[in-house]
């Protein structure tokens, strides 16, 4: 009995091996090609020799990581490095995933972190002589330089027409993550037509290869087209409105009547001081002991405002305010009507293409080789963990294992970074309270300021009150405008202070006159140490 039980354990055992050793054959049979980077690369990917590819490839680790990656070791570098694949992979038959992480350690302002996957090398390439023209069927990846910021994905596609290799891109491809974290990318290329784009898991665009809302240009070519030969008609009218030819200009209307006048009816304000000028030498500024009359030319004081103005309405010559003209029509133009003759836009019309072809399936070529060939103003651009495969789960299980891990590790210290920075604020609190202050910086706060900073004071010792002091500033700063707005119009003016421009500006700025008085007078010891003329000694 006891014989036959440990048969029956031994069965079980056997079955479950066995099982163990197929599931994982099968799993590794759904894997093309895999590169962890933890071994150096040399001997196994192959630098190209063309001599403009002179940025330096390092093996180094992901910084604050153990694993290990390819690095972009130099700035302003071209870089082009390739792995021949032991298999060519056929993207005509079921699911093909290519993904790999990118991580920019020091961000990425302009340059290309994306991969070619390229056709045999019958096509007309070598691994040493790889570079930009080497032919591929993919080319997948972030690059962001100026206007461009997008996730790329092209597909070389043959003309089975014309034979000619098209680059058919991706419209409106995902944006490039703004930050120094470790990526995943992922494009699933599937069996109906369908590719979609990932980023860290997440779908962020699905297209079909066949759509013309899709790709630009279109794998398929339109059915018809414009007729090249078909020239519009010298007599074809596309006017919609036209200026009516009965009407006539009025007598009494005059087109060279200025836009505005001088005010008639202004006066000038009591006590403007006509013969006093608006600024006039600094009597605290003095001739710098090193000013060579000869190599400096004459020296002259700087200018500061004239102390008398700011008692008085205003200084220097005083002309009336300028108003609209009321006679003023400008140009005369005959009114709009409708064209009688009007036949609409005109067009070309429509001809079957001649370059037209339907299409079931893309016409993929192969993929042999894995190529990097990018242009870069970054260094710390660090590639890693670089997979091809025929199953969605498979690449699934490669994010979590191989690239979760890190990210998780490199967000906590970057929310930690924040945080320090901020003072313990959160990023948003952050943002707010840097715009709080600006506000409370405004001039016309006046002695409401010290009330404004005194709650930000508070509210920065105590984040869980940002909103209730948001509110707090949004009060205080809309009363001041509106005491300013409502409140202090009063002044002693002529009766037709309302539409002198000029004049009001004498009668009411004489509080501002006298504040900016006393912010030059600040500002007079900065300016009696910048004379206005070094002539020779600058040139």
């Amino acid at each position: 009995m006891e014989e036959t039980r440990r048969k029956i354990w031994a069965q079980y055992a056997f079955l479950l091996l066995a099982c163990c050793f197929f599931s994982q054959l099968y799993a590794t049979s759904d894997v093309k090609f895999y590169e962890s980077f933890d071994e150096a690369f040399d001997g196994r990917w192959i630098v190209s020799d063309k001599e403009e590819y002179s940025g330096v490839w390092k093996h180094a680790k992901s910084e604050g990581h153990d694993d290990y990656g390819l690095l972009v070791s130099e700035k302003a570098r071209k870089y082009a490095i390739v792995k021949e694949l032991d298999n060519v992979v056929d993207l005509k038959d079921g699911t093909v995933v290519l993904q790999y992480e990118v991580r920019l350690q020091d961000g990425l302002e302009c340059g290309g972190a994306y991969i070619k996957y390229l056709r045999p090398q019958e096509a007309g390439w070598t691994a040493k002589g790889f570079d930009n023209e080497s032919p591929y069927t993919i080319m997948f990846g972030p690059d962001k330089c100026g206007a461009t910021n997008k996730v790329h994905f092209i597909l070389k596609h043959k003309n089975p027409k014309s034979g000619e290799y098209v680059e058919h891109h991706l419209k409106f491809p995902p944006s490039v993550p703004a930050d120094k974290l470790t990526h995943v990318y992922t494009a699933v290329l599937k069996p109906d037509n369908d590719v979609l784009i990932l980023v860290d898991g997440e779908e962020k665009k699905k297209a079909n290869f066949l759509s013309s809302d899709d790709f630009e240009p279109p794998l398929i070519p339109a059915e018809t087209i414009p007729d090249p030969e078909d020239k519009k008609p010298e007599d074809w009218d596309e006017r919609a409105k036209i200026p009516d030819p009965d009407a006539k200009k009025p007598d009494d209307w005059d087109e060279d009547a200025p836009m505005e006048i001088e005010d008639e009816e202004a006066e000038k304000p009591e006590g403007w001081l006509d013969d006093e000028p608006e600024d006039v030498d600094d009597p605290e500024a003095t001739k710098p002991e090193d000013w060579d009359d000869d190599e400096d030319g004459e020296w002259e004081a700087p200018k500061v405002d004239n102390p008398k103005c700011a008692e008085a309405p205003g200084c220097g010559e005083w002309k009336r305010p300028m108003i609209r003209n009321p006679a003023y029509k400008g140009k005369w133009h005959a009114p709009l009507i409708d064209n009688p003759n009007y036949k609409g836009i005109w067009k070309p019309r429509d001809i079957p293409n001649p370059d037209y072809f339907e299409l079931d399936k893309p016409n993929f070529e192969p993929i042999a080789a894995i190529g990097i060939e990018i242009w870069t103003m970054q260094d710390g651009i660090l590639f890693d963990n670089i997979l091809i495969a025929s199953d969605e789960k498979v690449a699934e299980s490669y994010r979590k294992t191989a690239w979760k891990p890190k990210f998780d590790v490199e967000k906590e210290k970057q929310k930690a970074e924040e945080e320090a920075e901020s003072g313990g604020l959160k990023g948003y609190q952050k943002v707010v309270f840097d715009l709080l202050y600006k506000v409370a910086g405004v001039p016309f706060l006046g002695e409401h300021k010290a009330k404004v900073l005194d709650l930000l004071e508070k509210a920065e010792k105590q984040p869980n009150i940002t909103v209730g002091v948001v509110v707090s500033v949004v009060v205080v700063v809309f009363s001041v405008l509106l005491k300013l707005i409502f409140g202090g119009k009063k002044q002693q003016q002529p009766a037709r202070a309302s539409a002198e421009p000029e004049k009001t500006d004498g009668a009411e700025t004489s509080t501002s006159n006298s504040q900016a008085a006393e912010e030059k007078e600040e500002q007079s010891e900065d300016a009696a140490a910048a004379p206005r003329r070094r002539t020779r000694r600058d040139n």
